[in-house]
């Protein structure tokens, strides 16, 4: 088997997966994931998909994620390994898509408008 590669995205985080044969070592740009998501439930985001189907420590990640926040970068990363596995074997499809590891979130942060202080907030009313 060779490298298998796939994108996922998130608000503005771009994820780049390669998925190969190994012992379940997962790098996230030349870090371990562990250390580059300090925080536990972020970090179930990279590796859930494995977890839906029962196939941990089996497969070698290396990832490059770049933009947004650690948690946006998290949710683009299952999103690029949940793609990966699909194109590794289809019939990783019924259980990832139950859980909703393949589709994509496309909410973002609405512009701001003119004449207003953010997207929807106006400034206070004065009658007089």
């Amino acid at each position: 088997m060779e490298m298998i590669n796939a994108v996922g995205r998130r608000k503005t985080a771009v994820a780049r997966v390669y998925l190969m044969k190994g012992e379940g070592k997962v790098t996230v740009n030349g870090k371990d994931y562990r250390e580059y998501f300090p925080q536990i439930h972020v970090q179930h985001n990279v590796v859930d998909p494995f977890a839906a189907i029962g196939a941990e420590n089996i497969y070698d990640l290396k990832i490059n994620v770049r933009g947004g926040g650690y948690k946006g970068q998290a949710e683009a990363i299952r999103m690029g390994v949940s793609r990966a596995l699909v194109k590794l074997n289809e019939e990783f499809r019924k259980p990832l898509k139950a859980k909703k590891f393949l589709t994509r979130d496309s909410r973002a942060v609405e512009r701001k408008k003119y004449g207003k202080p953010k997207a929807r907030k106006r400034f206070q009313f004065s009658k007089r």
